[in-house]
């Protein structure tokens, strides 16, 4: 089993080291900060299970699953119990209130080897289910165009006409292929259901891109892959180094 722990105070991250170590469970890896965290995180094989303080010392820690699609099992461990609820929206086994208790720690770690000993046929169900799930929205139907305001008018884009879309600066934009990049009223998170999952893929959190529009692929740095459109140039577009093999696949279906 690969652990690791993300925790600001490294007293405590080595005091949780040894605890762990009593219990026969190895540390690979102590991390201190939401960007070193998430710079690891880029660079290596995520962990069974992570140990995760949610007050880090360049912010909070769920700021980790903004950049990551983090799969690991974890277990939150924290001074405040004010964060408990949002905690286990994400893939929380256990929460744990310092300072940690020898026999709390028991349990969490009994708690995760309970829930994911069966982990094949967890992956097997998963993907059951998402065959399922593929065949009740086979029918479903998409949004054929979005409208945007500009200036006093209306103008509409069929979505053959749009390359990408994609967040900056708090806004979220759609790029057509005359070049023209156009701000949407709603969020990327809101166009996951509207659009058309065999014409647009999520690559990274600040994109979805078309597959019509793409020119280019080549390899990046830490296993990732650089897409090139064949108008957008306005930003880099990453396929984060996660969805890499799922997005090789919907390239191929």
């Amino acid at each position: 089993m690969r652990t690791i722990i993300i925790e600001d105070e490294k007293p405590s991250a080595r005091r949780l080291e040894r605890m762990l170590e009593k219990q026969d469970v190895p540390v690979e890896k102590l991390l201190h900060s939401v960007n070193d965290s998430i710079q690891w995180l880029l660079e290596n094989e995520q962990p069974d299970l992570i140990f995760l303080d949610i007050q880090l010392s360049d912010g909070l820690s769920f700021e980790i699953f903004e950049e990551i699609d983090i799969e690991s099992a974890i277990i939150f461990t924290t001074a405040y119990d004010e964060y408990a609820l949002k905690a286990f929206k994400l893939n929380s086994v256990d929460y744990l209130l310092k300072p940690i208790d020898e026999e709390e720690l028991e349990a969490a770690l009994k708690k995760f080897k309970t829930k994911f000993a069966n982990t094949n046929e967890v992956t097997a169900n998963l993907s059951e289910l998402k065959k399922l799930l593929g065949a009740e929205t086979s029918s479903k139907t998409y949004k054929k165009r979005f409208t945007v305001k500009v200036g006093q008018h209306l103008k509409m884009f069929p979505v053959e006409e749009i390359e990408c879309f994609y967040s900056e600066n708090k806004g979220t934009y759609l790029h057509t292929k005359d070049n023209r990049s156009y701000l949407l009223e709603t969020t990327l998170e809101s166009l996951e259901d509207h659009l058309n999952p065999e014409k647009f893929y999520r690559v990274s959190r600040k994109f979805f891109v078309n597959i019509n529009a793409i020119e280019d692929m080549v390899s990046y740095t830490n296993s990732r892959l650089k897409v090139k459109l064949n108008h957008f140039n306005e930003q880099e577009i990453i396929v984060a180094r996660e969805r890499v093999k799922d997005f090789k696949e919907w390239l191929g279906n």
